[in-house]
Parts: structure tokens; C-alpha cells; sequence
């Protein structure tokens, strides 16, 4: 029987709200509470929708600040705050308020939700996609996410958020990496970005670094984290040209590269370097360390 939230929702909703009371002021709080009163049973969709588009007005737009950049809602499920402002926050908060169990209304009052969304609402739906009930509703919203040209829905989608990574078949996957390289995102930010490598995103990635260099254009170095685990005899030559760059660090980028192959050829050319062999053993040298050098 398929299940409606993959996580602790009282749980979550407590913990997403523990923030919220330290960032809100008592004023916002009291409005808070009465919009919840006020929601009744059975919910009033009219009312959950109003207040979903009304809490910027009551609780502000203020960037919340938390010790730790995301809070863990389930086993290896983290939900990403970091750099959340607090209406974002409350209204991932508000989804949670409404009940799931008939999931055909509850797909109908979220789905109303993104089609009526301005961006910034847009950009809470996207963010709390790990969140929603009846996860496995809401893959085509998430394609339609990918192909927004607006960049804080783009962001939502990509970056720290685990709902692609576990949910998207391959082909969507690979178009949500080819997405976030054409508008520069911070790849390193896409939540199971290694987990979810594979060999037609490698191809498609390599053909992109020939476009790239045949217009003497500058190739991403975290495109190499991606085509690692797949060198071969076909790409291998790319390889050699990242290795043999004057720039530092797409060096290392095919270090790291090199590293995460078990292709011959390309571990006896890691092996060249005892200098960045040994910064890859030692963890000195990592796809982290890249992303930060070019961000």
C-alpha cells in the first residue's frame, strides 16, 4: 500500500516550527496560530490557499540563520534551510498543514497551488517537493520545474534538494545536470549528484565538452566528476587533454577524474603525479575543494 509521506510529518512539522518560533516575532506567531484556528474541519481549501499566498505579510522576508544548514527529517533524507528567508519557510510549514489522506483532493489543492504560484511561491512548492504527501505525484511537476527559465525556481529544484535525486527516472535526471551546467549552477549543490552518475549523462557530457572546446569555450571541471566512473578507451583522450591543461585546477579536476575510474589507463595516468596522487589519497584534493577554487 502505497504511503502517503515518506517521513515523520508531525515530527517534521515540530521541527520545522521550533525555527520558525525563534525566528518569528510574537505578532506573526498569534497570526500563525489563528490561521491554523481559522482552517477548520474540514479544511476550508480557500482558506489554506489564502494563507499560503498572505504569509510574507505577517511574518516578513527575513533570512533565518540555524546552526546547522538542514534539518534531518528521515534516515539519509536531510531538508536543506540554508539560506532560507522565513516566509519561505513558514509556507513549507503550511503545506504540511494540509491533510493527505484523501489523495486525490490533496494532489488537486497542490497542483492549484503551482498553477496559481507567483515565483517566490514557486520557489517554496519546488523547495518542499521532499516534503509533500504522495511523493511519487509530483515527478511531472518536477520536469516542468526543470525546464522554468526562472532562476530561484530553478535553484529550488536543482540545488540541495533531495526530491529529483530519488525520484526521477534517468533520462529527467540527466536533463536536470545538462540544465544546471547551461545556466551555471553550483553543480556540487545538486543533491545525489554522484549517486545518480551514469553512463548516458557521461556521453552526453562528453559531447558537451567537444561543443564547448570546438567554439574555444572553458569546460566546467565538475563535469569531469561526472564522466569519471565511465572513462573509457572512447573518452579517454578528453582525459588527457583536461590532465595535460596550464590551468591548475582542471588538473585536478582530472586527478579527481582519474581517482573515481578503474579504467587502466586512466589510474596509471593519476599515477604520474605522486604530487596530486597523494593530495586525492589524503582528501586534501576533492570535487569540494574544486567547486570552492571556482566559485
Amino acid at each position: 500500500m502505497e504511503q502517503a509521506y515518506y517521513h515523520d510529518r508531525n515530527n517534521t512539522e515540530a521541527l520545522l516550527f521550533d525555527i520558525i518560533r525563534q525566528h518569528s516575532t510574537e505578532q506573526a506567531l498569534t497570526w500563525i496560530a489563528q490561521q491554523q484556528e481559522k482552517l477548520g474541519e474540514p479544511v476550508s481549501v480557500q482558506r489554506f490557499n489564502l494563507t499560503f499566498t498572505a504569509i510574507p505579510r505577517f511574518t516578513g522576508r527575513q533570512v533565518i540563520s540555524t546552526d546547522t544548514p538542514f534539518i534531518e527529517v528521515a534516515p539519509d533524507m536531510p531538508f536543506f534551510i540554508q539560506g532560507y528567508t522565513l516566509d519561505k519557510l513558514v509556507r513549507v510549514w503550511w503545506l504540511l498543514q494540509l491533510p493527505a489522506a484523501d489523495r486525490e483532493l490533496y494532489v488537486k489543492v497542490i497542483e492549484g497551488l503551482f498553477d496559481a504560484a507567483d515565483m517566490n511561491e514557486q520557489a517554496a512548492l519546488y523547495s518542499a517537493l521532499p516534503l509533500l504527501a504522495w511523493p511519487d505525484a509530483w515527478v511531472f511537476r518536477t520536469t516542468e520545474g526543470v525546464r522554468s527559465n526562472i532562476g530561484p525556481v530553478q535553484e529550488a529544484v536543482m540545488l540541495h534538494n533531495v526530491y529529483p535525486s530519488r525520484h526521477l527516472e534517468e533520462p529527467a535526471w540527466n536533463q536536470l545536470v545538462m540544465k544546471a551546467f547551461f545556466t551555471d549552477k553550483p553543480i556540487h549543490l545538486i543533491a545525489g549528484l554522484d549517486e545518480r552518475a551514469n553512463r548516458q549523462l557521461a556521453a552526453i557530457l562528453t559531447d558537451y565538452a567537444h561543443e564547448r572546446w570546438a567554439a574555444g569555450r572553458k569546460v566546467h571541471p565538475l563535469l569531469w566528476r561526472l564522466v569519471g566512473p565511465f572513462i573509457t578507451e572512447d573518452n579517454f583522450a578528453d582525459i588527457q587533454r583536461v590532465w595535460h591543461s596550464e590551468v591548475n585546477v582542471e588538473r585536478d579536476a582530472a586527478a579527481l577524474a582519474c581517482a573515481s575510474s578503474t579504467y587502466g589507463p586512466a589510474q596509471a595516468l593519476l599515477a604520474q603525479s605522486a604530487t596530486l596522487e597523494a593530495e586525492v589519497a589524503s582528501h586534501r584534493l576533492t570535487w569540494e575543494t574544486v567547486a570552492a577554487r571556482i566559485a
